[in-house]
């Protein structure tokens, strides 16, 4: 594990409502599951900026993948998942199926998704490398680590398009909405091409 790995997992397990999710949905025995983008992320930046554990976490994103990319198969885990937990979780823990993202991603967001192979893949295509961070409570209590666009944008407080993937269509609103509640954050805008 890189010391930037061991921070994380130490900044995660610092964090109560993180954890309390983290052990629910554990229980619940999903396939190839993790909880990434901002709940992670934003857990990193809190600890860095000495903000509250939970400051400006909207919600807790769930990623699982199943092959059955039929709405009712999803509907079943999402209502099983919410049933698991009580208020204010319940109406904050947002489970996908990223087997299914491919679906619906492009008529919300007005670009392409390929097909994925499994949930950790799903993470090599978010907007920006800081938010392309998952972890998942094992079996032994271990915290494991997705981050295949590497730890140093998240705790460098650097946002950057992500550098794999044409930058998103609302790629201004991220930054926007970011810097409103970390103004400590560094933008990085690629140079322009031309």
């Amino acid at each position: 594990m890189s010391d930037l790995e061991a921070r994380l997992v130490e900044i995660v397990r610092a964090d109560p409502g993180l954890m309390h999710v983290l052990t629910i949905v554990r229980a619940q025995g999903l396939p190839d599951w993790r909880i990434f983008s901002g709940a992670v992320y934003q857990s990193v930046w809190n600890a860095l900026t000495g903000r509250p554990a939970g400051y400006g976490v909207r919600d807790y994103d769930v990623g699982y993948f199943d092959p059955d990319t039929s709405w009712d198969a999803e509907d079943v885990v999402i209502k099983r998942v919410a049933a698991a937990f009580e208020e204010p979780f319940r109406s904050t823990v947002e489970v996908r199926n990223q087997a299914r993202v491919p679906i619906w991603f492009p008529a919300h967001f007005g670009e392409p998704y390929e097909p994925l192979s499994g949930t950790d893949e799903a993470l090599e295509r978010f907007v920006a490398p800081a938010f392309a961070v998952g972890v998942r409570l094992e079996a032994d209590d271990a915290i494991s680590v997705a981050a295949p666009l590497g730890l140093e944008d998240v705790f460098a407080l650097t946002l950057r398009p992500n550098p794999n993937r044409p930058r998103a269509k609302d790629w201004p609103r991220v930054v926007e909405r970011a810097l409103g509640r970390w103004p400590e954050l560094q933008v990085i805008e690629p140079a322009s091409r031309g």
